[in-house]
């Protein structure tokens, strides 16, 4: 008994630093590591300067785990540390400032975006329908925002016509955003429903 109480009263006391302004810069850094290395995670493909990563994963569960704003200013404060040198992009790009504007800078610069679309629409739409639903339909629309952004960039970038741009920039990622969507509402959905100790 003794111990149940000492463990109600720990997570009471983490739960009631977390929602103070230290304890959200520190989940916010602790975040932008997850995502450092998600980045970490990288397959480079010889037909695209575009490597397969989990970055986008990461950038979905931040959004959802933090909301729009925690979310946004999250991503926000990644790419403010890959642009200071720290080592927190793919390994497979230039890093730095160069990375943010190179062949995949299309994507990076999307993640806020992403990470608050995600978030806002899921809490939005989980008032109406389940929780996976919301978090998977909301997931594909950021997605949806990640590839037009990131595919864009790389069009312009190189100059390439559309159907090199498919190639490049969208039709091999297709399968994995839709996976990565599938995960990160099945994780926020399963964490949702989790009792509070």
């Amino acid at each position: 008994m003794q111990t149940a109480t000492l463990h109600s009263s720990r997570t009471q006391s983490l739960a009631a630093f977390a929602a103070t302004i230290p304890g959200r810069i520190l989940i916010g850094l602790a975040a932008t590591a997850v995502v450092a290395a998600a980045a970490h995670v990288a397959i480079p493909l010889p037909f695209t300067p575009v490597p397969l990563t989990l970055q986008p994963l990461a950038v979905l569960g931040v959004g959802l785990a933090l909301g729009p704003v925690g979310g946004f200013l999250t991503m926000m404060a990644y790419l403010a540390e890959g642009a200071i040198g720290l080592p927190v992009f793919s390994p497979t790009g230039l890093g730095g400032l160069t990375q943010l504007f190179g062949p995949t800078g299309g994507f990076l610069l999307a993640y806020p975006l992403v990470a608050a679309i995600v978030g806002g629409l899921t809490r939005g739409l989980a008032a109406r329908t389940p929780r996976f639903l919301a978090a998977f339909v909301a997931g594909n629309l950021a997605m949806a925002v990640l590839i037009i952004s990131g595919a864009s960039w790389l069009m312009y970038l190189g100059h390439l016509s559309l159907h090199a741009t498919w190639i490049a920039a969208v039709a091999p990622f297709l399968p994995g955003e839709f996976v990565k969507c599938v995960v990160a509402a099945g994780v926020y959905s399963t964490l949702a429903r989790a009792p509070r100790i």
